[in-house]
């Protein structure tokens, strides 16, 4: 199972050939640290200087050596030795100064995506896995951090190292310098040539370390359903099958640096050797000083080696570039569901009327298939209506419509009469409290799970929504009552526990607006039994939508909405649509006669 070439629309398909600019879009990150960053871009500046006077010392010393006094010898190795300490002290601050930015700013750019992310509607979580956003925010970032925090440093430091080395190459001999200049195009273009080929090893070695941590991802939190199918060899198959690509990727990448890298020094340091060669003859001819020529092949020896770690780090910046490309396409992708630019404020008290307006939908991933046909559908403040129908009705598609999830394409849908799209979703979902179908149980404790409708709960207000969802007995006979982990996605409580701990998390949330979405279908008969009358109690005066396919459960509804297709087929009572026939009295006759007469 390789998902990456099948997801030709997703958000990873993207072109190829990538440019190092693109580690321009974290300017936008770096500029609040504008003074850190030019404090250690000062370190760098003072480092590299520093590194280019130590020759002249070394010069003055070896010219030196039959020099009548001694204490001219023994200054300029003091001097030598305060260059050195100089160069030290330099470095540490630089190293300091520039990791702290690339962690400021990798911390940054990751709040930046998750914050991003987490807002984005399902319509994009249809499209991109979760397991290859989180690649994106922990190995891309680490690229970044890498780059900032090391590779840009050391490029910036080498570059000012071999352009400074190079000028003083020229001062000291402008002859030996000609010579080191022919070499230079012999560099550059295996440098460039095989820049390209690496750039695109590794933005494919990149994405399928994401592929990889999706397909890990995906399987891990479904792995009761993978052992329950024995579908273990299976997975591990698909597994290695995608970690074997990126791995073959990583191969190739590697080679192609290795051959850079391989070709470059070689150059550069046969290079060194021939200036030598010749350097030594004219020394031996009276046109050099011994010192002059030590000074040159040193600084032939700096920028020899600033040429071979920036062919060394071009590398890392093209994979921090792709890296940056990556997370931008996050912060950058497009949303269909948006807050409008001037919303619309809800009135002061809001009383739950709920109106869908001739509503047309079609879900992304099914555009053949309407979710919703034409609906027309008014519920008034306080009334409580049942959604019922066979699967893929249409009622789960209402719940997720009213909490603007999605956008109809056609018609519109009003709380309180005012457009959902008009409003910022934050502001009318705060009114609004959720019992989904598959409840949600967070990593965290019985309590925090159900404060998580309403943070500012206090204990006594979490315990009374607990004993109001049936909850409380089973918590407070947990290892440590409310304060008990339950591990990620719930696995230490049962289907029924979590959903009850669901109820009690809507019941805390205390909104006008109740979505039930199969809220019981959980439960034993006891707990279902003790659970309905907690929705009855908290249904009363708020606006109640509950979608269930148990019909024993909405029979007490004020109004129940028969749904097939993405349509309303019928309304009204219990007892007036079993008279009536059709497609409920069919299900009321299956469910509770087992297919006899009602």
């Amino acid at each position: 199972m390789v998902r990456r070439a099948e997801n030709g629309a997703d958000l990873l398909d993207r072109e190829k050939s990538k440019r190092i600019g693109a580690l321009g879009a974290l300017t936008p990150f770096i500029a609040p640290y504008k003074w850190l960053a030019v404090a250690a871009g000062l370190a760098l500046i003072l480092t590299a200087g520093v590194s280019l006077v130590l020759p002249l010392a070394v010069r003055r010393v070896i010219d030196n050596f039959n020099a009548e006094s001694g204490a001219i010898l023994d200054q300029y190795f003091m001097a030598a030795l305060a260059i050195a300490a100089l160069l030290a002290l330099g470095t540490g601050l630089r190293y300091a100064l520039i990791s702290k930015l690339g962690e400021r700013v990798v911390a940054d750019v990751r709040k930046a995506v998750f914050d991003r992310v987490i807002g984005m509607s399902p319509v994009f979580f249809e499209r991109t896995m979760t397991g290859e956003i989180l690649s994106r925010i922990t190995t891309d970032t680490t690229l970044i951090l890498s780059v900032i925090g090391s590779s840009v440093s050391i490029a910036l430091r080498n570059l000012l190292i071999f352009l400074g080395g190079l000028i003083l190459m020229l001062i000291t001999s402008a002859k030996l310098a000609g010579l080191v200049l022919l070499i230079v195009p012999l560099v550059v273009v295996p440098i460039l040539t095989l820049g390209r080929r690496l750039r695109k090893l590794s933005r494919e070695n990149q994405d399928w370390i994401a592929e990889s941590s999706g397909t890990a991802s995906e399987a891990l939190l479904s792995v009761q359903t993978v052992q329950a199918f024995t579908h273990e060899d299976a997975t591990r198959v698909s597994f290695a099958d995608v970690t074997e690509h990126s791995y073959e990727a990583a191969r190739q990448r590697v080679r192609t640096r290795a051959l850079m890298t391989v070709i470059v020094i070689f150059l550069v340091f046969t290079g060194v050797v021939g200036v030598l060669w010749f350097g030594a003859h004219a020394v031996r001819a009276g046109e050099l000083t011994a010192g002059t020529l030590v000074q040159f092949v040193i600084y032939s020896v700096m920028v020899a080696g600033a040429v071979a770690a920036l062919s060394e780090i071009w590398g890392e910046l093209q994979r921090a570039a792709g890296a940056t490309e990556r997370l931008v396409d996050l912060l950058n992708a497009q949303d269909p569901v948006t807050d409008p630019a001037a919303p619309v404020a809800l009135p002061t008290e809001v009383t739950g009327a709920i109106s869908f307006e001739n509503v047309r939908f079609h879900y992304p991933s099914r555009p053949d298939v309407a979710a919703l046909d034409g609906l027309d559908l008014t519920i008034a403040p306080g009334e409580t209506v049942a959604l019922v129908g066979p699967s893929g009705a249409g009622k789960t598609t209402v719940v997720q419509l009213i909490q603007r999830f999605y956008d109809p394409e056609t018609g519109r849908i009003t709380l309180d009469g005012v457009d959902l799209r008009d409003m910022r979703r934050a502001d009318f979902r705060r009114h609004m409290a959720l019992v989904p179908q598959d409840p949600v149980i967070f990593a965290m404790s019985a309590r925090e799970n159900i404060r998580f409708g309403r943070l500012d709960a206090s204990d006594a207000e979490v315990e009374a929504a607990a004993r109001a969802a049936a909850a409380h007995d089973f918590i407070v006979t947990l290892p440590e009552g409310y304060d008990s982990q339950v591990g990620e996605r719930g696995v230490m409580l049962s289907g029924g526990q979590k959903q009850r701990i669901a109820i009690a998390r809507a019941i805390l949330r205390d909104a006008p607006v109740l979505l039930l979405d199969e809220a019981t279908s959980a439960l034993d008969a006891e707990s279902e039994r003790a659970v309905q009358h907690a929705v009855e109690a908290l249904a009363s005066g708020r606006t109640t939508i509950i979608v269930a396919h148990r019909l024993a459960t909405v029979k007490k509804a004020d109004r129940i909405i028969v749904m097939e297709d993405g349509r309303i087929v019928a309304t009204g009572t219990h007892d007036s649509l079993v008279v009536e026939g059709g497609l409920y009295a069919r299900l009321a006759k299956l469910q509770f006669t087992d297919g006899e007469t009602v």
